[in-house]
């Protein structure tokens, strides 16, 4: 009787390095790999941006983005999409409202991996599972902290929606978009308390909604 081959499961330690999730996959026959990440998740206003990276080559210092400052993400935004291929996915407010914010980020993980210009032999994801990916994959608890590709995708991501953020905000200045991101923040209530919400505001979500609501209760008692 034939037993089949079977190789042994791989066990990578979190503090491994920032590679190790690549090179158990490499040891195994799996490349390339990609990393999902995204920027906008939690905000209340502007797009959800959605990265999947395949890394080429090495890069330096790579980390979860909301740990490094604008600058050095800046810096390696440019080195990572001059050694990889990139994928980006930008979903307006409009989208998050129609279908809601979960299923938009599954539906833009998928369609970053789509846009890659290679086929991915294995994928990782940070956070949650995403069914329906066109190789076998892992979801990977703060993925953009241990996992190298991941952390390419979460930079990217956030480089990516800053600039439309500093963007958006020449056009609503008072609403401090350059500053914030979409985020809630004490200012960004207030100006939503002063201004109401702008057609970049996520109207289904309860900040938002809530002034919405207030506004259009003052405007009815006038």
């Amino acid at each position: 009787m034939t037993v089949a081959f079977r190789p042994r499961p791989s066990v990578v330690r979190r503090d491994s390095g920032l590679y190790a999730y690549e090179r158990a996959l490499a040891r195994r026959g799996l490349t390339p790999i990609a990393g999902v990440d995204e920027a906008g998740r939690g905000a209340c206003a502007g797009p959800l941006v959605v990265a999947a990276v395949v890394l080429r080559r090495p890069v330096d210092g790579l980390g979860d983005s909301k740990l490094l400052s604008p600058a050095v993400r800046e810096r390696l935004y440019e080195q990572i999409v001059a050694r990889s291929h990139v994928g980006v996915v930008v979903i307006p407010p409009e989208e998050i409202d129609a279908k809601g914010l979960h299923r938009c980020n599954v539906s833009g993980m998928r369609r970053a991996v789509a846009q890659l210009a290679c086929d991915p032999e294995y994928i990782l994801i940070d956070g949650f599972p995403v069914p329906g990916l066109p190789a076998p994959s892992l979801a990977v608890w703060k993925g953009d902290q241990v996992a190298a590709c991941v952390a390419a995708a979460s930079i990217v991501a956030k480089v990516t929606r800053d600039r439309l953020m500093v963007d958006l905000d020449t056009s609503f200045p008072q609403y401090g978009f350059a500053d914030h991101k979409g985020y809630v923040t004490p200012g960004h209530r207030l100006a939503l308390d002063t201004h109401g919400p702008c057609p970049h505001h996520r109207y289904s979500f309860v900040t938002v909604a809530r002034r919405m609501g207030e506004n259009e209760m003052g405007a009815g008692v006038a």
